[in-house]
């Protein structure tokens, strides 16, 4: 099949390497430009240097609404747009110039994770499972007609680092298998519930500030959600930014003031968390590995050498 490919990043090479892979015609790739956004600059392999490598004109776009993208795309002679990792809104005015128009492949189980990191919001939220889905484009973000999904369990411990590597696969399944049913007139297309739909905004460092007035169970999460390589979560100490690299709950409650460096238990140190913690109705945060200054991890029970301090805020 004769196609257009827009895409960018680790998501967008896997699809793009295997459609070329499995024999398609790629003649024309758009991406986006190089980005220092911390989200950006992971998982960050280059579609403009595979379609260098594969003599495809590439262009750079952040948005792939222009004149000169209409002319190519209309002049291309594809009948589909594939798209993986595209991160901006595409005009019906572009992928209509084509017979199939578009499909997108998304790294989340539309319709509840459209938008922006979904992974990260999957784990944050304690899923127990995510996906990949591919769906038609249409005028609304992430709510075309679905043609395939695939869903991977999550398990408890996971971090959304173990989950990109598992469903990443299944990017170039799903991209070869979706294109194959388009192309042969076998694809189903099912429509998405709006009401059922949620868009997750990208997320940014202050996503990633521990609120130790939160429950313990999703402080955890939210320290699995930012594994290393993604900015990970953090609070303050003695007025220091302190990087949280692995955390569990406690095996007991421990009460008092939320954020109080309590003491060392499980192989780490008790931090007092939760809305209710005055109430000792919670169990605490055991941090395991931190880190200061992006630089060496430490375990928890080296780097606090005394209890009784509080962590929190900007303070």
């Amino acid at each position: 099949m004769r196609l257009v490919f827009l895409g960018y990043q680790t998501w967008g090479c896997v699809a793009l390497r295997a459609l070329i892979d499995a024999g398609h015609e790629v003649v024309l790739v758009i991406t986006h430009p190089s980005s220092d956004q911390p989200y950006e600059s992971i998982w960050s392999d280059s579609v403009a240097a595979l379609a260098a490598d594969q003599d495809i004109r590439c262009l750079t776009r952040t948005y792939a609404n222009d004149d000169e993208v209409a002319t190519l795309v209309r002049e291309s002679g594809a009948a589909l747009l594939v798209s993986s990792d595209w991160r901006t809104w595409l005009s019906p005015d572009i992928y209509t110039l084509v017979a199939n128009g578009a499909i997108n492949v998304h790294d989340g189980l539309l319709p509840r994770y459209g938008g922006f990191a979904p992974l990260n919001w999957a784990v944050v939220n304690g899923e127990k499972e995510v996906g990949v889905t591919v769906h038609f484009m249409n005028d609304e973000f992430d709510l075309g007609d679905i043609v395939l999904q695939r869903r991977v369990p999550a398990g408890p411990d996971e971090t959304a680092t173990d989950l990109f590597h598992r469903t990443l696969p299944l990017f170039a399944e799903l991209t070869v298998e979706a294109v194959r049913q388009i192309a042969d007139g076998t694809a189903v297309r099912t429509p998405q519930d709006p009401a059922c739909a949620t868009f997750f905004h990208k997320r940014s460092e202050h996503d990633s500030l521990i609120v130790w007035t939160a429950e313990p169970e999703f402080i955890c999460r939210l320290v699995r959600a930012q594994s290393v390589p993604y900015p990970s979560a953090f609070t303050f100490h003695q007025g220091r930014k302190l990087e949280v690299l692995s955390a569990s709950l406690s095996s007991r409650p421990y009460g008092g003031t939320a954020g109080r460096v309590f003491c060392r238990v499980d192989g780490g140190v008790a931090i007092v968390a939760g809305p209710a913690s005055w109430t000792g109705a919670n169990r605490a945060v055991v941090l395991h590995e931190v880190r200061i200054d992006q630089g060496q991890p430490l375990k928890a029970a080296d780097y606090f050498t005394r209890m009784g301090d509080y962590l929190g805020g900007g303070a």
